[in-house]
């Protein structure tokens, strides 16, 4: 610290001390005898006293010696007046936290029966109606695990001061604009021991379920993190851009799950294009199989190269589901998708996307994913809240979920089958929809927030008795395999459900191994707007999915894309992972607790419906086909022509379906048999038909 700086600080105090000495002490005047100005600041104390009174006012020249000694102080210590009150702050946290607990310890109520529910102060709402609570069961006080950070000679850093070249997210440091920023996020997971989560139902509803304990997920481990190699891969990268001509300067590197970003400004006359086109050359200078790059980093004036990490850090479902991000979610439908490269969680509201295509190659993580959506339901709603149907056509994934009582029917493996499911989801659609055309709602939680008022009300003498909707989410985990053996019933359906069935609680996960246009048709995909990717072996097939590249650089393992159904931006997430044990412990506290499961057989219908189905996507509709018959034997008869092209403009319905109805009409004898392309012979005349009428 130099001398000037220091008697500049200590020249200020002097004198607003006099300053004040002087307004405290009588506020001599001039004239007045030596003594009289000895003890109220001497000539000093009235010559700056006297005209800021006059000015200001006793109170407003005191404010201002206040400020000229907070000035000084800052002037000759060095430390500014924000560092000073963060580390107040820290001195003062230790005893507050002791406190609050000291005070919870005095008020702490213990719940009625033997399974400790913990402190009220613990129990928040997460549920979508707010009328269920829940203990997160952790101490607010508790410190967020952070990541642990490591120096070249093995030993952890103590702390982040303003001298340190790390920034850790979430503090209220800003890192120092002439020092690099090394960014590495923390984990947000508390380390205190989960209790068990109760939640109650609404009072209209008799049965009370209580939701899985948290302790039943596993949480990951903090990540070491070298900062010094970070930063020397930072500075290779640098370096390798000047080699080929790109002048760039390294403002910052963000270390996360997956992969570390390094950002990086362009100096003036640098193209953007220059860089993005020397992507296998950084990968090489970086010793990388591949590299991503963000040009520019949303809302940053700043070129992102995010090069994959040595190790990689495993983020669990348990991690996410503690986090902030999910205290704070209330809809059941908001699932755990991961953790993004700034340590932020991730969390999808299926309410509001509405549905999500989710694809990627065998042994991307798809299947993980589908598992840790799930587990995120099963651990934050009941089944009056949501309902499942799962379909999955390999037999080997979903089965684990048997026998839970979110399920409408058990898991659909046959693939015909499926169709069914899908179609009987478009009726109980339609069916939502008269009922809330009926009680005058726009939409389900209009409906279920005034059930739960009770406003509407059962009418007894019409034979008419309402019920709380739950929502029902339709997963499909494999695609392909349905396109494959009913392609036209099961587009159709998804197509009606993706348009119409938000407003009804009805969503759709579709997932698929198999990302072809053959697959995920143009019809399908303009009605699912929100899509995860994962890794993927080609640019073709990340443009079919995300309708941009960026899949194809992936790392597989969980690294996928979400792009969001208001967004042109794809968000890099590394997806939670949980294991089957965990699956299997969530899934049996769920079995103990309805022990009899009863099952809709009509979602699933029976084999032999799926060959019926109408243009709708309704499968088994017998009396859709007899009404159509009778139209198409009305047509052929009357015009004479025995066209299936006809049937197709006039009925207003599919090749398939047409010519079904054209061998029905053959079957009862009103046309002859097919001629190839020519039109058949119609074997009745009009006059037959009004006579048979």
């Amino acid at each position: 610290m130099s001398a000037g700086r220091l008697g500049v600080g200590v020249a200020l105090i002097f004198v607003a001390v006099a300053g004040l000495l002087h307004l405290t002490k009588g506020r001599p005047e001039f004239g007045m005898p030596l003594d009289d100005f000895i003890a109220a600041g001497g000539y000093v104390g009235a010559l700056m006293g006297t005209p800021l009174e006059k000015a200001l006012a006793v109170w407003g020249a005191a404010l201002v010696f206040v400020a000229l000694i907070v000035v000084g102080l800052v002037i000759a210590t060095g430390i500014s007046v924000r560092t000073a009150a963060r580390k107040t702050a820290d001195g003062v946290k230790p005893v507050q936290g002791a406190m609050k607990r000291g005070m919870g310890s005095l008020f702490e109520l213990k719940s009625e029966g033997e399974d400790g529910v913990g402190s009220e102060d613990d129990i928040v709402p997460i549920l979508y109606d707010g009328s269920s609570t829940v203990d997160e069961g952790w101490d607010d006080d508790s410190e967020p695990m952070l990541t642990e950070l490591i120096d070249p000679e093995g030993e952890p850093a103590d702390s982040f001061d303003d001298d340190s070249l790390l920034f850790v997210a979430g503090s209220d440091d800003e890192p120092v604009a002439d020092e690099l920023d090394i960014h590495v996020p923390t984990g947000d997971v508390p380390p205190a021991k989960p209790e068990q989560l109760t939640m109650p139902l609404p009072k209209e509803r008799k049965v009370n379920w209580k939701l899985p304990s948290l302790k039943m997920l596993d949480r990951s481990v903090a990540q070491q993190v070298d900062k010094k190699m970070v930063e020397d891969r930072g500075r290779l990268l640098e370096a390798a851009l000047a080699e080929h001509g790109v002048q760039t300067k390294l403002v910052g590197m963000v270390v996360g799950p997956t992969v570390t970003r390094y950002e990086l400004e362009l100096l003036p006359g640098v193209k953007v294009a220059k860089v993005t086109s020397l992507h296998k050359d950084i990968a090489y200078a970086m010793a990388s199989p591949d590299v991503r790059i963000l040009a520019p980093i949303p809302g940053k004036q700043a070129i992102g190269v995010e090069v994959p990490n040595d190790s990689r850090q495993l983020v669990a479902v348990g991690d996410i589901l503690a986090s902030p991000e999910a205290k704070a979610a209330k809809n059941p439908l908001e699932v755990a998708i991961g953790r993004d490269i700034n340590g932020r969680s991730v969390l999808a509201d299926l309410s509001k996307m509405p549905h999500i295509l989710i694809a990627g190659a065998t042994g991307a993580g798809k299947s993980s994913c589908i598992n840790s959506l799930l587990t995120s339901i099963l651990m934050r709603s009941t089944p009056d809240q949501v309902r499942l149907i799962l379909i999955d056509p390999k037999r080997v994934e979903l089965g684990q979920y048997n026998r839970l009582p979110h399920l409408l029917t058990q898991v659909v493996t046959n693939p015909k089958k499926a169709a069914n499911a899908l179609s009987w989801t478009v009726k109980e659609m339609e069916r939502r929809y008269d009922l809330l055309s009926d009680c005058g709602f726009r939409d389900i939680d209009g409906y279920n927030a005034a059930f739960d008022r009770g406003e509407v009300v059962d009418q007894p003498e019409m034979g008419i008795e309402y019920n709380r909707l739950p929502y029902i989410l339709v997963v499909v985990d494999e695609l392909n395999d349905l396109m494959m053996v009913a392609a036209r019933d099961v587009e159709e359906s998804i197509c009606r459900i993706a348009q119409m069935a938000r407003a009804v609680g009805i969503h759709l996960v579709i997932a698929t191994q198999r990302p072809s246009v053959n697959v995920i048709t143009g019809v399908i995909k303009a009605n699912v707007p929100a899509r995860l990717a994962f890794a993927v072996s080609s640019l073709a097939d990340s443009r079919v999915i995300l309708d941009q590249g960026g899949a194809e650089k992936l790392l597989g393992r969980g690294d996928m894309l979400l792009l969001g159904p208001s967004s042109s931006i794809a968000q890099r997430i590394q997806g939670a992972w949980v294991t089957e044990d965990e699956v299997r412990a969530v899934v049996a506290a769920w079995r103990q607790q309805s022990p009899e499961i009863s099952y809709d057989d009509t979602v699933q219908g029976s084999e032999e419906s799926s060959t019926g189905s109408s243009a709708g996507g309704m499968v088994g509709g017998d009396d859709d086909d007899d009404d159509l018959l009778s139209q198409a034997m009305e047509l052929v008869v009357r015009s004479q022509l025995g066209s299936t092209s006809m049937l197709q403009r006039k009925l207003r319905v599919g090749f398939a379906r047409a010519g079904r109805l054209m061998d029905l009409l053959e079957q009862r004898g009103i046309v002859g048999p097919s001629e190839g392309s020519k039109a058949r012979t119609v074997l009745m005349t009009p006059e037959e038909l009004d006579g048979a009428d």
